[in-house]
């Protein structure tokens, strides 16, 4: 395999072109059981309850994370109306079949009291878990294992250029999405001093895989940044071939450039390529197309909420107008800079210049998803922009004002910068368990 080869991989898979309009979404949750509410459930026992309440009737796919969270991810479908429909009947089986063994979704992106504990042990998880305690990332631990994301999945674009621009749109949207949804502010029981604590902790996780792939400096052009970014990254592993007995490789000290140029323990193939790129976790990552993934999981009530609005706000053309111009305003140009990665993280939208533009988006989108077959999913939009958005607040701050003020211990300050493109959220975050 060539830099060319990866290249036309992603040129051409990565890529795909074709007319927008599907949506589709992925929703983590943590689970607990309130009568062990310290205790791990166990992947088990989850996958016994769901097995035994049958095929989920909108036929989402249900995958467990390395920690214990459901995944549940729904078809891609025709506009935001469909997808909510869908993935809201597989949510609600779920919650039922769950409620009735006693156990609860929790609705927050960051465990807040339970310590991080691995219970996939497949090869890719074990690999994983090595290579961030050898490039000594304990956030990388608690990420796998605590936290909870809600990911939106849209369409790249109709043509080149198309692509382009709604891939610097989709940037320049990351950091409001991360400050109007943000919902982990709490960490072992107490603040963490950050609105999304979640993101801070993918930020603190090897750079070469999780900063944004689209930043001030690097090629504007989709293909060419996300192959150069995947070609520079650490190999996470070299798996095993199958079928050859063999053994896999964690952490072998290289990046993919490196190891196309004749380093480690065989050549990469095509199946490791795709395998890599997997294992790449920037903010949005292409797959034939984009995946959102900065927003923090919400509230049963609010999770359809960034779904629609990121459809409106990239599918419907006069939102995407008032949203392009709102955002470049924001960023002062066609990238996000990494302060305004953190600030939105730091403080959501508290922050004067995000809860500006968020507003805007927000209105954009309320106007937009009527005209999108999505009225019902308007009057929610509308109604989380009353309850958070038009009064700078987001989830995190409901959870923040629910707390007993208690002094704050000398290791939840997480006031420092780590990561080139991120912080080192708060000292010791992975709980040094890895």
């Amino acid at each position: 395999m060539t830099t060319e080869d990866v290249h036309e991989y992603i040129n051409g898979v990565c890529f795909k072109t074709g007319p927008p309009g599907k949506v589709g979404a992925e929703t983590e949750w943590l689970v607990t059981d309130p009568e062990r509410p310290t205790a791990p459930v166990t992947i088990d026992r989850l996958a016994e309850l769901l097995e035994a309440c049958g095929p989920l009737p909108a036929g989402s796919r249900i995958t467990f994370e390395p920690g214990g969270q459901i995944e549940l991810s729904s078809a891609a479908l025709p506009g935001p109306a469909r997808a909510h429909e869908a993935l809201a009947r597989d949510l609600d089986h779920i919650r039922k079949t769950l409620a009735d063994a006693g156990l609860h979704l929790v609705e927050t992106a960051l465990d807040p009291v339970r310590p991080p504990v691995l219970q996939l042990r497949l090869p890719r998880y074990a690999a994983m878990e090595r290579f961030f305690a050898n490039h000594r990332h304990p956030s990388g631990h608690t990420m796998m294992c605590s936290t909870a994301s809600l990911q939106v999945c849209l369409d790249t674009g109709a043509d080149d250029a198309d692509v382009r621009a709604r891939w610097e749109l989709v940037h320049r949207l990351g950091p409001v999405l991360v400050a109007a949804f943000a919902n982990s502010a709490v960490w072992r029981g107490r603040p963490t001093g950050w609105k999304s604590t979640r993101w801070a902790i993918w930020a603190a996780t090897d750079s070469t895989r999780t900063r944004p792939v689209l930043e001030p400096h690097t090629n504007r052009d989709p293909a060419t940044a996300w192959a150069e970014y995947a070609l520079h990254a650490n190999v996470l592993a070299v798996p095993e071939i199958p079928g050859s007995g063999g053994t896999w490789t964690a952490d072998p000290g290289i990046t993919l450039a490196d190891w196309i140029a004749g380093a480690g323990p065989r050549p990469p193939t095509p199946a490791d390529l795709e395998f890599h790129l997997t294992t790449l976790f920037p903010p949005v990552r292409p797959r034939g197309w984009w995946e959102l993934r900065m927003i923090d999981a919400l509230p049963l009530r609010w999770w359809p909420v960034p779904v629609a609005l990121a459809a409106a706000l990239t599918d419907d053309p006069r939102a995407r107008a008032v949203a392009e111009e709102a955002t470049e305003r924001l960023s002062r140009g066609a990238v996000p800079d990494a302060a305004l990665w953190l600030r939105s993280a730091r403080v959501g939208p508290a922050d004067p210049d995000v809860a500006a533009c968020a507003r805007v988006c927000f209105e954009a989108a309320v106007e937009a998803l009527p005209r999108m077959g999505a009225a019902g999913l308007a009057g929610l939009v509308d109604a989380y922009a009353d309850r958070y958005v038009r009064r700078g607040l987001c989830p995190a701050d409901d959870t923040l004002g629910a707390l007993v003020p208690a002094p704050r211990p000398a290791d939840a300050a997480g006031s420092g910068t780590g990561a080139a493109h991120g912080p080192d959220p708060v000292p010791g975050l992975g709980g040094g368990s890895s």
